[in-house]
C-alpha cells in the first residue's frame, strides 16, 4: 500500500513558492553583500541599489518598480509579508491558475509603486519647489544648493522596499473572492469574516497615511496603491466576464 503524503513544500502552489524563494533568498543576500564587498573596499547596498528611489533622484531605475517587492528590511518585515502572500496567495493561485495569479501580484506591485511614486510628488513639491527657486536665484551659491538638493532626493529615507502593496493587492483579490471567509487577527479571540477586516485593514492604512507621522517609516499609499490596481483589474476582468 502507498502511504504517500505531499510535503509541507510540495503542497504550496508553485508561483507562490518561488516568490517566497527569491524573497528569501535576496533577503539574506541584502544582509550578507555589504560585509563581502567591504572586505574588498567596496560599499554594496541591494536595498540601495534594488529599493524604489523617488523618480527625481539619480539612484532611480525604472526596473526598481518591479524588484523593490523583492527586498525586505529585517526579519518581521519578511516573515509576515511571506506568511500574507503564503496564506492568501497559495488560495489565489488555486483559484486563477498560475499564470493569472503572477500577472495580479506583479501589476499590483508595480501599481503600488507607482502610487508611492506621485505621494512622493505631491510631499516634495513645495521642498523642491523652494530649492529650485534658491538655486535660480543665488547663483553664487547654486553649486552647494545643487549638492543639498541631489543630498535629500538620494536621502535612504525615502527607499521604498517590501512586497506589501502586492499583499495588499492579494487581501484585496481575497475580499472579492471569498467575502464570508472569517480571519483570525492576533490578538482578537474571535474570527473576522473578510468582508469586515480587510476594509478595516484599508481604512487604517488611509488614516496612516494622512497622518503623515515622520517616525512612521511605512508606505502606507503603497499598500492603498496595491489594494486600487488590484480592484482596477478585477473590474476589467469581471467586465470581459473573464473573473
Amino acid at each position: 500500500m502507498n502511504n504517500y503524503r505531499p510535503s509541507f513544500l510540495n503542497s504550496i502552489p508553485p508561483v507562490v513558492k518561488n516568490l517566497i524563494a527569491i524573497n528569501i533568498v535576496l533577503w539574506l543576500a541584502s544582509i550578507v553583500t555589504p560585509g563581502l564587498f567591504n572586505r574588498l573596499g567596496a560599499n554594496v547596498d541591494l536595498n540601495d541599489i534594488l529599493g524604489m528611489h523617488y523618480w527625481a533622484s539619480s539612484k532611480f531605475n525604472p526596473a526598481q518598480l518591479v524588484t523593490y517587492m523583492f527586498m525586505h528590511g529585517g526579519l518581521f518585515h519578511i516573515f509576515f509579508n511571506m506568511f500574507a502572500l503564503y496564506m492568501f496567495g497559495g488560495i489565489l493561485e488555486q483559484v486563477w491558475g498560475t499564470k493569472r495569479f503572477l500577472f495580479y501580484y506583479l501589476l499590483t506591485g508595480v501599481g503600488a509603486g507607482i502610487v508611492q511614486q506621485l505621494f512622493w510628488t505631491v510631499e516634495f513639491n513645495s521642498a523642491l519647489t523652494a530649492m529650485n527657486h534658491a538655486i535660480a536665484t543665488d547663483l553664487i551659491n547654486a553649486p552647494a544648493l545643487i549638492e543639498q538638493k541631489r543630498l535629500f532626493l538620494d536621502s535612504p529615507a525615502f527607499i521604498t522596499i517590501g512586497a506589501s502593496g502586492a499583499v495588499f493587492g492579494l487581501l484585496l483579490a481575497f475580499w472579492w473572492l471569498f467575502p464570508d471567509y472569517k480571519l483570525f487577527v492576533f490578538p482578537i479571540p474571535i474570527p473576522i469574516k473578510a468582508r469586515i477586516l480587510i476594509p478595516i485593514f484599508a481604512l487604517y492604512e488611509l488614516y496612516s497615511g494622512y497622518q503623515m507621522n515622520p517616525n512612521d517609516n511605512v508606505a502606507h499609499f503603497a499598500h492603498l496603491g496595491g489594494m486600487l490596481f488590484g480592484a482596477i483589474l478585477i473590474f476589467i476582468w469581471k467586465k470581459k466576464k473573464t473573473l
